[in-house]
């Protein structure tokens, strides 16, 4: 698999990631079992850009991650973590989180983008996925803390960075309008764009991609199904768009867009992986991947041929913006750190 490089840093990932907060039990609890043999599976298919966070099932993600990958050569893989949710004693446990993870809620996330929040966060997830390092850092979710996350966050992550501690520094949001203030306004290298440029809402194309571009940076794509409208072959009734429920033109949207596909040959899912990195600026779609056989479908998924005429007849149709970037290729292997 291709190694990408994150403008402007030493790392490179691949130009698949494995997104590790389905393994902090999202929405359902994984067999500790499972959650390892999902990586050793990803593993085997050559992925080597892993990404967690302490959010992630309080702590359950980084503690699986760090103890699947504890074995392999260090400098082969790249993982990511995030700060801004520091992990404390709770108080008044309830028995079960309340944020979508089937955990107990011994701990609670206390937002913090402090320098002395960063720099704990980065040593509290250290300890627990046994690591040495981390290569990428992102702020997480940010969007209430714009101020303490820009002046306090981004510039100890920096310092961390020019030290060599940290290969590379950013941020990860739902949102595109403020990551692209971290690019413009910021020492950020990468950010990790969720959900705002899939087959079904291209609006990175006005704030974050071209602030990628036009400041030579890098963007890391997640959420390419929008919550799963996306993930299956035909889209139905009662599946999720952005967390919620579709509505009927979504629905209707995401089966035009399927049918485009099966002419050309392929599956909606498929193209909705192969969608982001066709513009320049995105070096990895990283995808959850809760068991082995996610990552087998998501690996297939990933090798199929997706014919450039497939873009063409969706700008065509008005099914994708007709800004959107024709495919490229050309991007050169680069080694992992």
């Amino acid at each position: 698999m291709q190694h990408r490089r994150i403008q402007g840093t030493p790392v490179a990932v691949t130009e698949l990631g494995f997104g590790a907060s389905v393994i902090g039990n999202l929405y359902r609890v994984t067999p500790a079992q499972d959650a390892s043999a999902a990586v050793d599976a990803a593993w085997e298919a050559g992925i080597r850009y892993f990404d967690t966070a302490p959010h992630y099932g309080l702590g359950l993600s980084e503690r699986r991650l760090g103890a699947a990958l504890r074995d392999r050569p260090r400098d082969e893989y790249v993982v990511s973590s995030k700060v801004g949710r520091l992990l404390v004693p709770n108080e008044r446990p309830q028995g079960m989180d309340s944020e979508g993870f089937v955990v107990r809620d011994d701990l609670r996330r206390q937002w913090d983008f402090s320098r002395d929040g960063v720099l704990r966060s980065i040593d509290d997830t250290r300890e627990r996925t046994g690591l040495d390092r981390l290569d990428i850092v992102y702020l997480h979710d940010p969007d209430d803390h714009w101020r303490q996350a820009a002046e306090e966050a981004m510039p100890a992550l920096a310092e961390l960075r020019d030290q060599g501690v940290i290969g590379a520094i950013g941020a990860g949001m739902n949102q595109s309008a403020m990551l692209a203030r971290f690019l413009r306004e910021t020492a950020a290298d990468v950010v990790m764009l969720a959900g705002r440029y899939t087959l079904l809402d291209q609006s990175a194309l006005d704030d974050v991609l071209p602030a990628a571009q036009e400041h030579g940076k890098s963007v890391v794509a997640v959420g390419v199904f929008n919550s799963g409208l996306l993930s299956r072959d035909r889209p139905a009734e009662g599946m999720k768009y952005d967390y919620e429920d579709a509505s009927p033109a979504l629905v209707r949207r995401a089966r035009d867009i399927a049918e485009v596909c099966e002419w050309h040959g392929t599956t909606l899912p498929a193209a909705a992986i192969a969608f982001a990195s066709t513009h320049p600026a995105v070096v990895n779609v990283t995808l959850g991947m809760r068991t082995t056989r996610q990552v087998i479908r998501n690996m297939e998924l990933h090798g199929r041929h997706i014919p450039e005429a497939l873009w063409d007849d969706l700008r065509t149709q008005g099914l994708i913006r007709a800004d959107v970037p024709e495919g490229h290729t050309g991007r050169t292997e680069s080694r992992c750190l």
